[in-house]
Order: C-alpha cells, then structure tokens, then sequence
C-alpha cells in the first residue's frame, strides 16, 4: 500500500465535523437505532462484532456494552482512512454482525470492544476461532482494569493454546503507515497506562498477528468525538494512527 505524505493528520481530523453532525444529532434523543448493513462489494468497511450482553444495557444512552462509540466512531474512522489512504473505503458508517454470521467470512477485519462482558455461545466460539485462522484481523477496544480476565478466558476459548503477547513500538503493525515511535498512552476516562498485546499465528511473535488488543485505552471514543474538543489534537491523532495502521498492516499481510 503506498503512503501519501501529509501536512499533518491534524488538519485531516477536521474533516470529521460535518460527518458526525447527523450522528450526533441521532444521539441526543436517546438510544440509537442499528444503521442498515450494505452488501459486500470489495471496499474496506468497518465491521463492529455484536454479542448479547447478559448484564443488559449500561453508560451513558444504556447502550448494550458491543456498541460503545457506535455509530460516530466509524463514520469518522473511515473518512480518515480514506483520506490519508488509498484504501477504497465505505463511508457511511459500517456494518454490525452477530459473531456467529457467516457474512463475517467475507471481511477481513473486525472490532470488538468491551470484552469484560463478552460471554460467546459455543457456536460464536467455533465461528470466530475458524474465522481467525482463515486470515482474519480482529481489534480488541475500550476495556480496562479487571475486564481482563474474562477477556483472556474468552479468547482461551476461541484459540486453544494460543498466548497473549506484550507488543512495543517496534513491531511491524506500529510502522505498516505512520511510524508510531512511542505507546505511551492512557485511558481517556481512568488515566490508567495502556497496553498492547497481540495473539500470533502458532504463538510464533514473526508471524502473522491475528489479534491486536489494546488494553486500558479506547481509541474509538476518541474518535467518536473528534469533531468536539473531546481530548488535545494530537491524543485524538495518536488513535486515529493506530486505526489505520492496524487497517493497512491486515490488508498487507
């Protein structure tokens, strides 16, 4: 994939304000509606893994814990994507899918957040441990403090025998488009210092990454509110690195 040279991203993350002014506008009278999937037709768009949430809604809209920065956050992230890329890119929004939907096989990266409540059906865990196996890239968000545990229970599940590896700076998919040189980072909410961590291929750390985790942090509500003076430019910049290195570095490899 060929980089393009920007000013800055900063001047990019303008761009977002008019996208989000209709989601936000959606917003504010309460809980929001699931948008229409569209079909699959070959451009990159953002697929957000949903699963029931025993506990039921919580936080703020009672928003079911897999749809935390739905729907601003990938309106957002795909204009981004598509104007520091050339990664033909959907814009308007992404889709949904249940963890057991066969449509899943058809895209090759999703995202999943909170998965301190993340409880899979066996059928959800056969479905997303072949989907990874078969090429799949799938981004773990907005978790923090003990949520850990199940999470690493979970993916126990899905990849038997398979470990969660501590990343630095200088593993491939924090340079696979903008040369991220430092993950010193922390939760926008709790201020605790971030993580990252990766599941490999055969827990072979030269190998393809399948999973990318980052724990105590939550890139999407950055950007879901960057078009308002959520956080400082440049922590908003940092997120949206991460995004689209974490997009080029699956489609690459």
């Amino acid at each position: 994939m060929t980089r393009r040279k920007l000013p800055t991203l900063g001047m990019v993350v303008l761009l977002v304000a008019g996208v989000g002014l209709a989601a936000a506008q959606m917003q504010e009278s309460g809980r929001q509606e699931l948008e229409p999937n569209v079909p699959y037709d070959g451009r990159f768009t953002f697929v957000r893994l949903r699963y029931d949430n025993p506990l039921g809604g919580f936080g703020r809209r009672s928003m079911n814990a897999w749809s935390h920065d739905y729907n601003r956050a990938e309106l957002h992230f795909g204009k981004i994507l598509s104007e520091v890329s050339l990664v033909p890119t959907y814009l308007g929004g992404g889709n949904v899918l249940r963890i057991d939907d066969p449509e899943l096989f058809k895209y090759p990266i999703a995202y999943m957040v909170e998965p301190g409540f993340w409880r899979p059906t066996d059928t959800q865990v056969a479905t997303l441990g072949a989907w990874l196996r078969k090429g799949g890239f799938l981004i773990i968000d907005d978790f923090a403090g003990n949520q850990w545990s199940n999470f690493e229970d979970q993916m126990a599940r899905v990849l038997p025998g398979h470990r969660l590896m501590r990343l630095d700076a200088s593993h491939p998919v924090f340079d696979s488009f903008f040369r991220i040189a430092s993950l010193e980072m922390t939760h926008p909410y709790y201020g605790a210092p971030s993580e990252f961590y990766g599941i490999f291929e055969d827990n072979d750390p030269e190998g393809r990454l399948m999973v990318i985790v980052n724990y105590n942090n939550d890139i999407a509500e950055y950007w879901e509110w960057s078009d308002t003076d959520f956080a400082p430019i440049e922590l908003t910049n940092e997120a949206y690195k991460l995004g689209v290195n974490y997009v080029i570095y699956a489609l690459t490899r």
